[in-house]
């Protein structure tokens, strides 16, 4: 499929796996960072442990810039925390969840929450990202005025007809 976005920037994503304190699941998975570039390492490499965690590199993603979506972008810059939404997408195999995406968009991010399998989490937008759609914005932003739309004035007389003829289909 073809992306309409006019920048790109790949990013690498961090998860956490740790031990939950539950009789049902055996561990905690989610998303807690992000950093700019792809490393070497394949999928689900170990990064770090400590007693109950590990951080693992989950995977590689492409944050897609729109230009329709640069109020959004601005906004979460403005929010004093700019932060990415990442998802993560569950599979049957013996990796636990394959990246889905990372979006600077907050109404993108929550989006993906509709699936309700996904684990989708806010995380810290790096500097160098911050910086790259700081960019963007300045390059491709264009104010749009809200126009609210005049209904036309109907008699009453006109819309009891019309009430009528849907009744009569």
């Amino acid at each position: 499929m073809r992306s309409t976005a006019l920048a790109q920037i790949p990013v690498g994503v961090v998860a956490e796996r740790r031990n939950a304190k539950s009789k049902w699941v055996d561990f905690l998975w989610r998303p807690v960072s992000v950093f700019v570039g792809v490393p070497s390492a394949a999928p689900w490499t170990p990064l770090d442990t400590e007693a109950d965690t590990i951080l693992f590199f989950a995977g590689e993603a492409v944050i897609e810039l729109h230009r329709t979506e640069t109020t959004n972008y601005r906004d979460n810059l403005a929010s004093g925390a700019p932060a990415l939404w990442v998802a993560l997408c569950p599979v049957a195999s013996e990796r636990p969840y394959d990246v889905l995406a990372v979006t600077a968009d907050p109404a993108e991010g929550e989006a993906l929450t509709d699936a309700g399998s996904n684990l989708v989490e806010a995380v810290s937008m790096p500097p160098d990202v911050v910086e790259a759609v700081f960019q963007f914005i300045a390059q491709h932003h264009v104010e749009r005025t809200f126009v609210k739309r005049q209904r036309e004035w109907q008699a009453p007389s006109a819309r009891r007809v019309r009430m009528e003829n849907d009744r009569a289909r």
